[in-house]
């Protein structure tokens, strides 16, 4: 017995809105990165617009001549005693004049503990284990 003719269409009309729906899924996940795209590029343009609210990519390598990061980091600790990265961190960018940038801190902070494990090989700089996760230094 074939089944009635109003059940094949509504079946037919079924799958044709199932079909719909993942095409209509796809394109707005489509639309949804297209709208991040957008939202980002404005961002930029909108941050470079206003002079305060610049966020470059911290290429902290050339903000520091050679040594300079290091004889900071060594003055600090003569001056301070045993401080950890952080502290170090802030400590150097005080002394260089920078703003409180938190992006610009997690930048020195990797730069120090190259430059600081570098001294510690050479025998300058012990590191005295961790305080609340970070490296502890100290001037030998």
């Amino acid at each position: 017995m074939s089944e009635p003719n109003v059940v094949l269409t509504l079946r037919r009309k079924r799958d044709e809105i199932e079909t719909a729906i993942v095409t209509y899924t796809r394109r707005l996940e489509e639309a949804r990165r297209d709208l991040q795209h957008v939202a980002a590029t404005l961002q930029l343009f909108e941050a470079a617009a206003a002079p305060d609210g610049v966020r470059v990519y911290q290429d902290v390598h050339r903000l520091f001549r050679k040594g300079e990061m290091t004889g900071i980091c060594k003055a600090a600790l003569a001056e301070r005693g045993p401080m950890d990265t952080r502290e170090l961190a802030y400590a150097v960018m005080k002394a260089k004049g920078f703003a409180a940038d938190e992006e610009l801190r997690k930048a020195i902070t990797y730069r120090i503990v190259q430059a600081l494990r570098m001294q510690e090989k050479r025998g300058s700089v012990s590191g005295r284990g961790r305080r609340k996760g970070l490296r502890v230094w100290a001037f030998v």
